[in-house]
């Protein structure tokens, strides 16, 4: 006796899982801004996102406490790399409720491939002002040479 079977073809080969669509990590929110604060992530007409916005973008993720230290390290050149780990050990704009913004960037331009940046970070009900300073490498990526934050009055950092 012959047996014949009908199934249907198959659409998609079963040794690898769909493809997925969604391009964020699972468990991970969507990026948005809140408040009055601009997003920092303001393009060039090229399409591409400007030095100064990515970086104090990074310096607010590490000096908030949402990322570790260790992240900027190859963002960083000379000693701004143990700047910014003295700051970061105190995580001076972790503020309870609302994420630290940037609230105002600008900067200014000493000479060519260097960029000396401020940002205005508002951190809760205070607002705190950011300062680093960028570098174009020879492999041409932008690096953090320098990073200072502005101590609120009546809070020293302690001195060497």
């Amino acid at each position: 006796m012959n047996k014949v079977m009908s199934r249907k073809p198959q659409t998609r080969p079963h040794h690898r899982p769909p493809t997925r669509h969604d391009t964020r990590r699972p468990g991970t929110p969507a990026r948005g801004r809140t408040g009055t604060a601009r997003p920092t992530g303001t393009a060039h007409p090229s399409g591409t996102a400007r030095p100064t916005d990515l970086f104090a973008d990074r310096l607010l993720a590490v000096l908030s406490g949402q990322r570790p230290v260790h992240w900027m390290l190859r963002h960083t050149a000379g000693a701004a790399y143990d700047d910014l780990v003295r700051l970061a050990e105190r995580a001076p704009l972790r503020a309870r409720g609302a994420r630290p913004t940037v609230h105002d960037l600008g900067w200014f331009v000493p000479r060519a491939g260097a960029l000396e940046v401020f940002a205005r970070i508002a951190a809760g009900d205070h607002l705190r002002a950011l300062a680093f300073r960028l570098e174009q490498s020879e492999d041409l990526r932008w690096r953090c040479t320098a990073v200072e934050l502005a101590t609120p009055p009546g809070r020293r950092p302690a001195g060497p």
